[in-house]
């Protein structure tokens, strides 16, 4: 698999120039399993770390600070760890702060037929085995939000929360039929990085936003390996949350942007436990174009599950 390198730009006060550069491996490597050092207690902070997923793929993470919960941070569909470097100071002051690439993205491996939700949950509960911390909160970006759900199955007590980023508004929607499915897929197949370049440009931004953040984002995504994007929608598509979520008992809190309705009356249906905290005016990145609003929000939110869990810091 090439070198990608994404940048991540923040104009004037608000954005912050943030460089990630990932190198991902030949997929050969991909079943090799991380030798007994490689574990978080073991090395500096924010070295590159790797366990095996249950297929065997290999997943690369990051851990920062040491404080409880650890807090493992995931990122939505075609994007990589690097889009939470804005959260990372502020949180590692606190709490163990873990980032990781799901399976096909950033520096992980791409040696997997099986790109459904499950299977990304499978991935960040193997990251969770290599974590000291008892008590875990889960946060995830867009298609981060399902993948936290099947986390949760996997991690049992361990989560005392799960909180979405602008994701979860489509809890208790029915999933689009084959025929219609296909429709949305066509332009995907056919033109994989022009559709998603286009795609996120128009939807995920709004007026203000910086256009060196758009078309960096924008180009970024659209370098996903079509084969790997294609098949985490469909993967989304077919996500069972009525199964996901009747596993899980934990508190479950979304952090939106007003950019699309969140029907609490629909959703809670599925998951009682569920509460959304709107930022107005936001687009679907906001913890990078609003990062220092919606820090203090995360921050404060984390708060809560502790509280909700009887361990308040």
């Amino acid at each position: 698999m090439p070198s990608r390198q994404h940048r991540l730009s923040r104009a004037g006060t608000l954005l912050a120039i943030l460089a990630v550069v990932h190198l991902a491996a030949c997929s050969k490597d991909d079943a090799k399993q991380a030798p007994p050092s490689d574990s978080a207690s073991s090395v500096a902070e924010g070295a590159a770390l790797t366990v095996a997923s249950e297929d065997g793929v290999r997943i690369r993470y990051r851990v920062y600070g040491k404080g409880d919960p650890a807090l493992i941070l995931i990122h939505c569909w075609s994007c990589d760890s690097g889009y939470w470097d804005q959260q990372l100071d502020t949180l590692k002051a606190r709490y163990t702060v873990v980032t990781l690439d799901l399976a096909g993205h950033g520096e992980s491996g791409t040696a997997r037929g099986d790109w459904s939700i499950p299977a990304f949950g499978a991935d960040v509960a193997a990251v969770a085995g290599r974590i000291r911390n008892q008590q875990i909160v889960l946060v995830g970006h867009s298609m981060g939000g399902p993948v936290a759900l099947e986390a949760a199955r996997r991690l049992r007590e361990r989560v005392i929360g799960i909180v979405g980023v602008d994701t979860f508004t489509n809890i208790g929607l029915p999933p689009l039929a084959p025929r219609e499915l296909e429709q949305r897929l066509e332009p995907y197949r056919r033109d994989f990085a022009t559709t998603t370049r286009d795609n996120v440009t128009q939807r995920f931004f709004k007026p203000t936003s910086d256009p060196l953040l758009v078309r960096e984002i924008a180009d970024d995504m659209a370098a996903e390996p079509p084969g790997i994007g294609i098949g985490a929608m469909i993967g989304m598509n077919n996500m069972n949350y009525a199964a996901a979520l009747g596993d899980i008992d934990v508190p479950i809190i979304a952090i939106n942007s007003d950019r699309l309705p969140t029907d609490l009356d629909r959703i809670r249906l599925h998951a009682p436990t569920f509460r959304v905290k709107i930022m107005p005016g936001a687009g679907h990145f906001l913890m990078i174009e609003e990062w220092v609003r919606f820090n203090q929000l995360l921050d404060e939110t984390v708060q809560e599950l502790l509280r909700a869990s009887g361990n308040p810091l």
